[in-house]
């Protein structure tokens, strides 16, 4: 039998906790691997922890400035030397354009490390798939995604995520939360299908578990609409309502909810709160201006319009919360002023996934503190438009 099949094989058949060990047991014993290792991204994606860690084994690398870290930020193989003459080589755990870790394999010779290069790679993104549904029956990978302990209200909203990014041939998606375990009220959804992306952005008033509880109401009512097969406009108005019925005016949820036509590049938006847009085309960054709606739940019924922003293949669209452009810094100049657009322009060359972070890095010097007083969210959009028949 071939030997990648025997390696697909044995991971759908392995139980969820046992992923590691089947993947190793088949790399050593069909690929002479020596060693292997996984390594998730932690909720803050600054570094790479190992799952079930060996004791000669460290138990988390740097994402800036580690092989492992380079293969992940690169997500592309890369290969380096070992110590005993063996050969390390380092395989993104990818799953649809989402970044989950790291696979390291440990190869007796730089030979044999190129012979299976391809098929190892396959290994780590069929591994992949495996997490995300093993997830589902066993909290191992999550708990190694934690460099530190997630606050009760950082739980709930990162269960709400779809993921931190995602990738077609028609747009690549980035998202990242700050402070990653300890937020609260900022979230993000998206959903895909054959023609359309649908993306929101949220900023949920409150602190703690009330403002993830807001939220998570929230969310799940644009689910609820979305699924429905409503436009957007509707979505807005029936989440409205439900969180009106149950806060009576007390809370309310800004989000800003777009749905893009992937066959056309149309742009629907509805802006109802505070996340702004902002648009990097060629060299230039700007600010979408929209027409400000009010945040749902404030009223009992609230009428929704859409309307449409003209985007082109090439387009970068960066969304953040309040908890970013209104950021101040020790002399008083607010992030979104000047320092958010030369950030964007900065990081230009970047994905998509690696955007949010290092966008939120620059917040971090803006500020001038590492800790933020807020919740601070960043998505990024590109749009590189439907891709011809050949």
């Amino acid at each position: 039998m071939n030997t990648f099949v025997a390696a697909e094989r044995a991971l759908r058949s392995a139980a969820p906790h046992r992923l590691v060990d089947a993947v190793r047991e088949v790399l050593c014993s069909d690929y002479a691997a020596k060693a292997v290792d996984l390594f998730m991204a932690d909720y803050g994606l600054t570094v790479l922890r190992c799952v079930c860690s060996p004791p000669d084994r460290p138990e988390s690398l740097p994402v800036h400035g580690s092989p492992a870290g380079r293969a992940f930020g690169a997500q592309e193989p890369f290969t380096e030397l070992g110590g005993d003459g063996g050969v390390r080589v380092h395989l993104p755990v990818t799953v649809r354009g989402d970044r989950l870790g790291v696979l390291t394999v440990t190869m007796p010779s730089a030979e044999q490390a190129e012979e299976y290069l391809a098929e190892l790679a396959e290994v780590a993104q069929v591994l992949a798939h495996e997490i995300v549904v093993a997830e589902r029956d066993t909290d191992l990978y999550l708990q190694a995604r934690r460099e530190d302990r997630l606050t009760l209200a950082a739980e709930m909203q990162w269960q709400l995520l779809p993921g931190r990014s995602s990738a077609r041939a028609e747009y690549a998606l980035g998202a990242q939360l700050e402070p990653a375990y300890a937020i609260f009220g900022d979230n993000y959804d998206w959903c895909a299908t054959a023609d359309r992306l649908m993306l929101y952005v949220t900023n949920g008033m409150g602190e703690g578990v009330e403002a993830a509880l807001l939220t998570s109401l929230g969310i799940n009512a644009l689910r609820n609409a979305r699924r429905a097969g409503i436009s957007i406009a509707d979505q807005a108005c029936l989440a409205d309502q439900a969180i009106h019925a149950h806060y009576r005016g007390r809370a309310h949820l800004s989000v800003l909810l777009l749905d893009l036509d992937l066959v056309t590049g149309r742009l629907r938006v509805v802006d109802a709160g505070s996340p702004r847009m902002l648009r990097l085309r060629g060299r230039t960054v700007t600010r979408v201006d929209l027409e400000a709606q009010l945040p749902l739940g404030m009223f009992e019924e609230t009428d929704y319009i859409a309307q449409e922003v003209r985007v082109e293949p090439g387009d970068r669209m960066v969304f953040v919360s309040d908890g970013v452009y209104g950021v101040a810094g020790p002399g008083g100049e607010r992030y979104g002023d000047r320092a958010l657009a030369r950030a964007i322009t900065s990081t230009s060359l970047l994905p998509a996934a690696e955007v949010p972070g290092a966008v939120l890095r620059e917040l971090s010097g803006h500020r001038g503190s590492p800790v933020p007083d807020d919740d601070a969210l960043v998505v990024c959009l590109d749009w590189f438009g439907r891709p011809r028949p050949d």
